[in-house]
């Protein structure tokens, strides 16, 4: 490699890095590459998703049970929180029935 392809490699590296991003290699499956490359996308994003799927990676590798209130939180985020609904039933005794 010349000097000026070094440094732009360098300068490259070092744009990456303010950015908080690093280059790297893995192994896998070929099949798999479509796949990796996806995810490695989605984790370099700075968005509430990616937080998300980084944290569901994270539990998932460890092998750790789910945390407490899971069900709840997920609740909440549901967009239906704010919503007028009227969840009242009419309360009906049924039909008599002459045995």
């Amino acid at each position: 490699m010349s000097n000026a392809q070094k440094q732009a490699v360098r300068n490259y590296r070092s744009r990456l890095g303010e950015k908080g991003l690093a280059r790297f290699e893995v192994l896998g499956r070929d099949s798999d590459r479509n796949l990796i490359r996806a995810l490695a996308r989605r984790l370099a994003e700075d968005s509430a998703e990616a937080r998300h799927l980084r944290a569901t990676l994270s539990q998932a590798m460890a092998g750790e049970p789910p945390r407490k209130g899971g069900i709840l939180a997920a609740l909440r985020r549901s967009p239906l929180v704010d919503a007028d609904l009227d969840l009242t039933r009419p309360r009906d005794e049924g039909r008599k029935v002459d045995l």
